[in-house]
C-alpha cells in the first residue's frame, strides 16, 4: 500500500544519573569519591534509504523512543551511552513539526541522515565534585531528559519527469512502455490510485526516472477526485509531460484546464517547463494528426510531439525530446 504521510512521536534517550561512592580497599580507611559519570542517551536520526518507497511502517507504529544512558558505577565507572534508534524513510520524504509546521529536515539523497532529538547528557559522578574544601562529597548529577517533538513524515517521489493528464490519457500505459513500471491498466477513468515511478533507460548508460500520477479532473486542486492529493510528488521534477487524448473533443479547453489545476494547487508547478504529448495517435489519420497539431500550434508556444504508446509510433522522438529538455 502506497502511504506517502504519517505524524510519529520520538524522544530520545535520557541520559544516566552520575554515582555518589567511595573508595573502599583494604589499608584505605577513608578512600575519595570514586562515583562514576552517566552515559549519554542514545540520539533520534531519520535517514533516507532508496530501498523504502512508502511511510506505511509509520501508520502503525507511532512511539519510537531510543535507550536511556546508563547509570554511573562505582570505581569510577562510567555508564554506557544509549543506543542511538534509527528511523528509515524513503528518499525523498520531508519532515516537519508538527507543532508549527515548520520544515525540519528535506531528505533527497540516499543515506542522507538528520538527528530529530538529541540525547540527554550523561550526570557527573560525585568524583568530579571533589576539592580541598570539600573532600567526600556525597551528591552526584542526574542525567538530562533528552529531546522529545511529535513530528509529520511527508513523502515527495523524486522524478526527473511528471506526466500530467485527465484519467484515461494514456499516461499509465506509455509509463510501461518505456520503463519497468507495471501499472494497472484499463478503457476507464481511474485506473491508477497511486503514484508511479518508472526508470527510463535511454540509449546505453543513460537513464532518467518518469512519475506518473493519478489523473486529474477540472477542481482538483480543491479536492475533487483522485489527482490532487498526488500533485505534490510532482513538484520536485524537472519537466512536466502534459498527456491529452488526441481523440478529445477540445484539446486545447484540456490543456488549458490542466495547466488552470496546477496554477491553482502550486506556483512552483506552473513554472515548470511542459511538453505537450497528444497520446493515441492510433486512433486517428496523419491527415487529420497533421490538422490538429497545425491548430495547437497557433495557440501553444509549446513542444508537442504527438505519440501512440501502443505502436510505439514516435516514441523514440519523445524520449529524445524529453532527455535533452532535462540535461
Amino acid at each position: 500500500m502506497f502511504i506517502d504521510f504519517a505524524e510519529i512521536f520520538v524522544k530520545a534517550g535520557n541520559g544516566g544519573n552520575g554515582a555518589v561512592a567511595f573508595r573502599r580497599e583494604k589499608y584505605v580507611p577513608k578512600g575519595g569519591p570514586s562515583g562514576g559519570n552517566g552515559g549519554k542517551g542514545g540520539d533520534v536520526i531519520v535517514m533516507a534509504d532508496s530501498n523504502l518507497h512508502t511511510l506505511l511502517d509509520y501508520r502503525y507504529k507511532k512511539k519510537y523512543i531510543a535507550q536511556n544512558g546508563a547509570n554511573g558505577a562505582a570505581s569510577l565507572k562510567d555508564g554506557k551511552n544509549g543506543k542511538d534508534l534509527i528511523i528509515k524513510v524513503p528518499v525523498g520524504t520531508i519532515i516537519k513539526n508538527k507543532t508549527n509546521g515548520k520544515i525540519i529536515a528535506d531528505l533527497n539523497k540516499n543515506k542522507s541522515k538528520f538527528i530529530l532529538a538529541k540525547g540527554g547528557k550523561g550526570g557527573k559522578g560525585n568524583s568530579n565534585f571533589a576539592s580541598p574544601t570539600n573532600q567526600t562529597p556525597r551528591y552526584a548529577e542526574e542525567g538530562r531528559e533528552g529531546e522529545e517533538l511529535e513530528i509529520s513524515l511527508e513523502l515527495k517521489l523524486i522524478a526527473d519527469i511528471g506526466l500530467v493528464g485527465f484519467p484515461n490519457a494514456g499516461k499509465s500505459t506509455l509509463i510501461s512502455k518505456i520503463s519497468s513500471a507495471k501499472p494497472k491498466i484499463a478503457d476507464y477513468p481511474f485506473t491508477t490510485l497511486k503514484p508511479n515511478l518508472g526508470i527510463v533507460k535511454y540509449k546505453e548508460y543513460k537513464n532518467f526516472t518518469v512519475a506518473d500520477i493519478p489523473g486529474i479532473i477540472e477542481g482538483a486542486h480543491l479536492g475533487k477526485g483522485l489527482g490532487h492529493e498526488f500533485l505534490k510528488h510532482i513538484e520536485r521534477t524537472k519537466l512536466l509531460l502534459i498527456v491529452i487524448d488526441i481523440t478529445s473533443a477540445n484539446i486545447l479547453e484540456d490543456y488549458n484546464t490542466l495547466l488552470n489545476e496546477l496554477k491553482s494547487y502550486s506556483n512552483i508547478l506552473a513554472q515548470k517547463e511542459k511538453i505537450l504529448g497528444l497520446s493515441k495517435i492510433d486512433l486517428v489519420t496523419n491527415k487529420k494528426q497533421k490538422i490538429i497539431k497545425r491548430s495547437l500550434e497557433q495557440n501553444i508556444n509549446q513542444k508537442i510531439i504527438l505519440f501512440s504508446a501502443v505502436t510505439n509510433k514516435n516514441i523514440n522522438e519523445l524520449l529524445d525530446t524529453l532527455w535533452h529538455k532535462i540535461k
